[in-house]
């Protein structure tokens, strides 16, 4: 019973995070339409490109042990795939400063999660010291992840619209936070759980009082 439960639990919070990761499509469409990236930033994008990188590998037979956390791969595996796209068309239409900013911190992201996946395989030998170090980092990723809608604050100031800091994406993101944070308790997984909840929940409080 408590297997089928965690598994139910992780299908849902794959279906929740499965419309956060796809609601910047909308925005990514006015992009190709208009031909141009107008004030949106990258950076968002690039930071939860981050945070699926690190959560796919922790989810992976390598951190975890077996495919305990298959529904985290699942799900992370799809957000890297939709983050990557957002990234490439936001560099194909992106002012060439723009593309620079955007090309540094893209780098630097993936020589860090490179770091951190050859590290957790190759220093520790247990799926538990791998599991707490892949975790710790995945914590600090979540952070910037559900902190990264604050770049946009000054836009939403300035144009006194959240045009750029839409309320359903953060609720979308709440939504997630929520199931997830059930699949880690099910699972005893504290470093799954806390991590995700506690930053999806500061997301949504910060972007519903803009």
């Amino acid at each position: 019973m408590g297997d089928r439960l965690r598994l139910a639990v992780g299908v849902m919070g794959n279906a929740s995070s499965l419309l956060l990761y796809a609601a910047p499509i909308l925005t990514f469409s006015r992009v190709i339409r208009k031909r141009s990236t107008e004030e949106f930033s990258c950076v968002p994008y690039i930071v939860a490109l981050s945070n699926c990188l690190l959560y796919t590998w922790y989810g992976l037979p390598v951190v975890s042990y077996r495919w305990e956390n298959f529904p985290v791969v699942t799900i992370n595996g799809l957000g890297i795939i939709l983050e990557l796209s957002f990234i490439f068309i936001y560099l194909w239409f992106a002012q060439t400063s723009g593309k620079i900013k955007a090309g540094v911190i893209a780098t630097t992201v993936i020589l860090l999660f490179s770091i951190t996946a050859i590290i957790s395989a190759f220093v520790f030998h247990d799926h538990h010291h791998r599991k707490i170090f892949v975790g710790t980092v995945g914590l600090v990723a979540s952070v910037a992840m559900y902190a990264a809608p604050l770049v946009v604050v000054k836009q939403v100031i300035m144009t006194k619209s959240v045009e750029f800091m839409p309320f359903y994406l953060s609720l979308f993101s709440f939504l997630a936070s929520v199931l997830w944070l059930a699949y880690g308790l099910l699972s005893h997984d504290l470093l799954l759980a806390v991590c995700i909840m506690a930053y999806g929940l500061l997301d949504f409080v910060l972007t519903k009082k803009k």
